[in-house]
């Protein structure tokens, strides 16, 4: 399976609120070239939660067309509706991605059971490979290691994006659970610690400003050479805390457009990054060497 840094793509979009297509092509060439291993097509960093239904496909539908074969591309396709996030599913294996990655449902707060059966329900509804994705910080569900252990039972949940930065329950994952998926980081600030536990990789924000030096952390950490991993990963600490100093992808997708890649805009009820925070943010994207 996929391994290595991973990029959480965040959707360009116009002025007016449209998708940028041509953004989105400069976005994917940009990540070929330094060296990302896959791409997350409107996973949460890509605004989903404000994206309708044919927005969504249309973004993974170019997506795949743009990557052209060049790099895996991992379609964000969960949703709080199991309906929903099975139709999404489906769309996203019709356009042809590698893997799906599926948030868990968020403000429904369903019982472990349900989500046992919410992700059971829509690996047996699609054959697809498919990552599951915990972030409780965002989304007050947390979806227990006991109950990943059962679904690593089923052949096509491949994976688990692991954002709580709780580095007991990143080994316990490995322990119980990485004989049967990958276990990645979903916490760009805790990713080397993860992948040092046994973890495959990290699907990261900080890779969107950052790739080529993501890319190195990764492998290094991978690789076993921690003297390197750390080194890289020292510079880009800044980072991994200050796209954060506001809700995600607010501050990320400033520094995207600080890059010359995108426009600034984003869509409600997001806004753009607050002139109190910009000068932090471009102080960590100068520690990290990028500008």
């Amino acid at each position: 399976m996929y391994q290595g840094s991973m990029v959480a793509l965040v959707t360009p979009m116009q002025d007016d609120g449209s998708v940028d297509f041509a953004g989105l092509e400069r976005l994917i060439d940009f990540h070929v070239d330094n060296g990302t291993q896959a791409i997350v097509s409107v996973g949460t960093t890509g605004e989903s939660a404000t994206l309708d239904f044919e927005e969504h496909a249309e973004v993974i539908e170019k997506t795949v067309k743009y990557a052209n074969g060049r790099i895996p591309i991992i379609a964000g396709t969960g949703a709080n509706s199991t309906r929903e996030a099975i139709e999404l599913t489906k769309r996203a294996a019709d356009l042809h991605v590698d893997a799906c990655l599926l948030v868990t449902p968020y403000y429904n707060k369903p019982t472990q059971e349900g989500l046992y059966r919410h992700y059971r329900a829509i690996a047996e509804a699609s054959p697809i490979p498919q990552i599951l994705y915990n972030v409780p910080g965002r989304t007050a569900c947390d979806m227990l290691t006991q109950t990943v252990d059962r679904l690593a039972d089923i052949d096509n949940i491949v994976g688990l994006k692991d954002a709580t930065g709780d580095m007991d329950r990143a080994r316990e994952l490995v322990q119980r659970c990485g004989d049967r998926m990958a276990i990645y980081s979903g916490d760009d600030a805790t990713a080397l610690e993860h992948m040092l536990l046994g973890g495959k990789g990290d699907i990261s924000v900080t890779a969107n400003v950052a790739p080529a030096a993501m890319n190195e952390m990764c492998n290094a950490a991978l690789a076993g050479n921690e003297a390197r991993a750390r080194e890289v990963n020292d510079r880009l600490s800044g980072l991994h805390e200050r796209l954060f100093v506001e809700s995600n992808p607010i501050p990320v997708k400033w520094a995207v457009h600080q890059l010359g890649l995108i426009g600034p805009a984003i869509r409600l009820p997001l806004t753009p990054l607050s002139e109190q925070y910009q000068d932090s943010v471009r102080t960590a994207m100068d520690e990290a060497g990028i500008i």
